[in-house]
């Protein structure tokens, strides 16, 4: 019975944090007048991620300012190019579901399309904030870790899927909570899939 009191807390804990966690990228990304706010707004939030994920107790809105700072041109070229690709693809599928396309070859090359940048995003920002890696140079990792581990994927696509759905379900929860949770869930489960994958590549005992 003790444990339930425990694990209640840690949930609710884990909750406020991914509400402030939200208010802080949205008020970042309104900062830089949302173009050039989202890219240096996303690093930085994913850079206290994964210090919380961490089991660290960052202090989130000065940390969170100085990584913006910091990282204000190298995370707008990080995350705006993806931003655009997803946005042109998205674009598509929605002209061609309109024309009645959504099914046809057109609309499933630009589902598949956006499918495959959601995964390879996905990966990319937690390796940017966990490794030493150039922005240019985290493209083509993420997007080889995102066909090396297929059921990692899956499961990555799964929980994004459940938190724009739940977001798209319930608006409030969209300005509330859903990028703060998404960017603390993936920060957690890439850490995890990095530690296998780095455990696979460099197994104990050999050198």
């Amino acid at each position: 019975m003790s444990a339930w009191p425990i694990r209640l807390y840690a949930a609710c804990d884990e909750l406020v944090w991914a509400l402030r966690l939200n208010l802080a990228w949205i008020v970042f990304t309104l900062a830089g007048g949302v173009v050039l706010g989202i890219g240096p707004a996303t690093v930085a939030a994913y850079t206290l991620a994964r210090r919380h994920a961490r089991s660290e107790a960052p202090r989130l809105w000065p940390e969170f300012a100085a990584v913006y700072r910091r990282e204000f041109a190298r995370g707008s070229l990080l995350v705006l190019p993806p931003l655009a690709v997803a946005g042109v693809l998205y674009g598509n599928h929605l002209y061609f579901s309109a024309l009645g396309l959504g099914t046809a070859p057109p609309g499933l090359v630009t589902f598949a399309g956006l499918l495959a940048v959601a995964a390879v995003t996905a990966y990319l920002l937690p390796m940017y904030v966990h490794y030493d890696l150039r922005p240019l140079a985290c493209l083509p990792k993420a997007s080889r870790l995102a066909l090396a581990r297929p059921a990692s994927t899956v499961l990555l696509l799964f929980v994004f899927t459940a938190v724009a759905f739940a977001a798209a379900t319930f608006p409030f929860l969209a300005l509330t909570l859903a990028g703060g949770a998404w960017i603390q869930l993936d920060t957690w489960l890439c850490l995890r899939f990095f530690a296998e994958n780095e455990a696979h590549l460099h197994p104990k005992g050999i050198r």
